[in-house]
């Protein structure tokens, strides 16, 4: 495993290279004007000018290096080692440029939110996204298992095509579907729950179920396929064979085995899931990473953006490093 953890980790800078060059050339290949007031007010032209100086805007390639410079670490390490004190020198001033405050992977500041900084956006909203994710794939695995192995008990049965009609359903609806049809019925008719901003971990329910029901469709599609293969299988048969109960050949014979085309889908799902989806997050007006990423899109926020995608790739390559690592070890005789 070890290799393979080596492997994957010298490939990120590489994937995000490349990620990063194709975001910023769709985003500054988009109209509007980033200097623009969320408004629709312009500055004056010199006022733009200057801001364009500032922030590196004047050309596509010197916002590229520039950020480059920032995002990777580089400017920090040439400020600090500029910084140092000289064998000759007692009391050395710091050089014009320092800037004490500056993280180390500086992302810029944000275009849109004035006097904000991409890194502290990130900040506040990714742990927002990270437990709404993290709730939802709870549910999708719940959810999911519990269908797909109940389908696949008795395939043919009443049961069994439920299980597929409420799949099949859960993959065609969108999310946005779903999510205002849950706010329509708990929150509106029942009174459970309530329309707004969350203000605790319960009101993250709805918005975790609406965001976890097409995954859960999902898992229980590969599930029932999985389990009614393993059901066949000679391992299986013999379990039965010796008496255990089904409880055991399911869970300890079957499963596992059933188990890993769902672990393959699971490692792009988890990333999804915990970088926060946009529609779910509009809906439910939940403050996380996807509504700034939104907002962002639609003000052509450069930095923001790009600090978004970055986050999401990273997650994406780590969770899908993650997902090999769980196949290796359901499965040891994969190289």
């Amino acid at each position: 495993m070890i290799p393979l953890i080596l492997r994957r980790l010298a490939q990120l800078p590489l994937i995000l290279a490349v990620i990063y060059t194709l975001t910023l050339a769709l985003a500054w290949a988009a109209p509007g004007n980033p200097i623009e007031r969320p408004e629709g007010r312009r500055p004056p032209p010199e006022v733009e000018l200057a801001m364009k100086r500032q922030y590196n805007l004047e050309s596509f390639w010197s916002f590229y290096f520039s950020y480059l410079d920032n995002a990777t670490g580089l400017r920090f390490a040439r400020e600090s080692l500029r910084n140092q004190p000289s064998a000759d020198s007692l009391n050395p001033g710091p050089t014009p440029d320092a800037r004490p405050d500056r993280p180390v992977f500086d992302l810029g500041p944000s275009l849109q939110y004035r006097d904000r900084r991409v890194n502290e956006i990130i900040a506040e909203s990714l742990p927002i996204s990270v437990r709404l994710g993290l709730l939802s794939i709870l549910l999708a695995l719940v959810i999911g298992l519990a269908a797909g192995i109940a389908g696949a008990w008795r395939p043919g049965s009443l049961l069994d095509a439920s299980t597929l009609g409420v799949a099949l359903v859960g993959i065609s609806l969108p999310t946005f579907v779903i999510g205002t049809a849950l706010l329509l019925v708990f929150p509106v008719w029942l009174g459970l729950g309530r329309v707004g901003p969350p203000r605790g971990p319960a009101d993250l329910l709805l918005p975790a179920l609406t965001l976890s029901l097409p995954t859960a469709a999902y898992i229980a599609r590969l599930t029932r396929m999985g389990m009614i293969d393993q059901f066949s299988s000679d391992h299986v048969r013999t379990a039965r064979a010796k008496g255990l109960p089904e409880s055991a050949v399911i869970l300890r014979h079957a499963l596992r085995n059933a188990m890993m085309p769902v672990v393959s889908f699971l490692g792009p799902a988890t990333a999804a899931a915990l970088t926060g989806s946009f529609v779910v997050e509009r809906v439910f007006s939940v403050p996380g990473l996807g509504q700034h990423f939104v907002s962002a899109v639609q003000n052509k926020d450069l930095f923001l953006i790009i600090g978004v995608v970055m986050i999401y790739a990273t997650m994406l390559v780590l969770f899908n490093l993650a997902a090999d690592l769980m196949h290796r070890w359901l499965d040891p005789r994969i190289a």
